[in-house]
């Protein structure tokens, strides 16, 4: 549809925001304040119970790494 033509001629009325640009400052310039749905959940779930506290690192090592298929081809070759 040519931008000439009005909603008489039988087309559908020109978009308000056809001739809008958003440039790259103006979406960085954005304030964002809507947290994540993973931080929501979280807050919402550690509102009714709070988590136990964990040590930055764990004593054992991750599920499944001592006892994987590479290491134990490792040992016995």
């Amino acid at each position: 549809m040519a931008q000439g033509q009005s909603a008489g001629d039988g087309g559908t009325a020109p978009d308000p925001w056809d001739g809008v640009e958003l440039d790259e400052d103006f979406v960085r310039a954005a304030e964002t304040s809507e947290p994540s749905a993973r931080a929501r959940m979280l807050a919402a779930r550690w509102r009714a119970e709070r988590p136990e506290p964990q040590p930055w690192r764990a004593d054992k090592p991750p599920a499944g790494w001592f006892f994987s298929r590479s290491r134990r081809r490792r040992r016995k070759g």
